[in-house]
């Protein structure tokens, strides 16, 4: 049986099939450096099932959570099916629901306030509002970049992302902060939030400036990064209505299990809960 090779070549025709469909360019960028982490691995060797598994094995020996290493797995495993090579594919690690959120990873309302001072402290107040955006809507990094000086005045925007096409109401207070932005920066149309070079800002750069604030809001690292905001509005927005059916539309999601990760509580948060039962005597 002939060998099977992976080449760049390979990797870059996995590359412009993601792209064929239509994937979120976040993920796309995330398959290729798995990919190209799994290939600088091979080292030349031919791939295996094998091999592929010793991967799996290792990935597991560095300590990355069973989670990681699936959304690794789930990369390697698209490039073999694109090969023909489906005999190479490895399996999923089996990993139990969760019932708890880690705390060291949950971001409190007061934290998220700390954030936006701090920010306003600094003089960023593009940061600022770019939080606020994000927390108040609910929509993710990836999609700060439609909110757009029109969609402020409409008070809601029509966001077209992985295939699906939603509208998102936003808050007035938030659309006349937008506004009052936008003037100040001189955009009479487009995006509001642009890079010094006036592209639109970038989910990176968002993510570097809030873990530059950690310090000075006295807000621990693991909690700061721009997905918590979306988690944050999520839990909220939850408290406030009691309706995941509703919220899952508002979050985009296709199936509710997707939303009810989102609603996980802590542990601390679950102690509390089965305390108030007062079931022991």
């Amino acid at each position: 049986m002939e060998d099977k090779i992976l080449t760049a070549a390979c990797i870059y025709a996995y590359e412009k099939s993601l792209y064929a469909e239509e994937r979120a360019l976040a993920t796309i960028e995330k398959y290729m450096r798995d990919t190209r982490s799994f290939f600088a691995w091979l080292g030349g060797r031919p791939v295996t099932k094998e091999y592929a598994a010793q991967w799996k094995e290792q990935l597991l020996a560095q300590g990355l959570s069973p989670a990681t290493v699936n959304a690794k797995l789930s990369a390697v495993n698209g490039l073999f099916h694109l090969l023909g090579w489906d005999e190479c594919r490895v399996k999923f690690l089996k990993i139990q629901r969760k019932l708890f959120r880690d705390s060291r990873r949950e971001l409190t309302r007061g934290e998220y306030g700390r954030l936006i001072q701090a920010a306003r402290g600094l003089g960023r107040e593009w940061q600022a509002l770019v939080m606020e955006t994000i927390c108040a809507s609910g929509i993710r990094v990836s999609e700060v970049c439609f909110i757009t000086v029109e969609a402020a005045a409409a008070g809601r925007v029509q966001v077209s992302l992985k295939g699906k096409i939603r509208e998102i109401i936003l808050p007035g207070k938030l659309c006349r902060k937008l506004l009052k932005y936008a003037r100040k920066q001189k955009t009479a149309s487009g995006a509001i939030f642009r890079a010094k070079d006036g592209n639109k800002v970038s989910r990176h750069q968002i993510w570097r400036e809030m873990k530059s604030l950690c310090q000075k809001a006295r807000v621990q690292a693991s909690k700061v990064f721009p997905h918590n905001l979306r988690h944050l509005f999520a839990t909220l927005f939850y408290q406030a209505t009691r309706d995941i059916v509703r919220l899952a539309d508002v979050l985009g999601h296709s199936s509710i299990n997707t939303t009810r990760i989102y609603l996980l509580t802590t542990g601390a948060e679950h102690i509390r809960q089965l305390d108030k039962l007062g079931l022991v005597c």
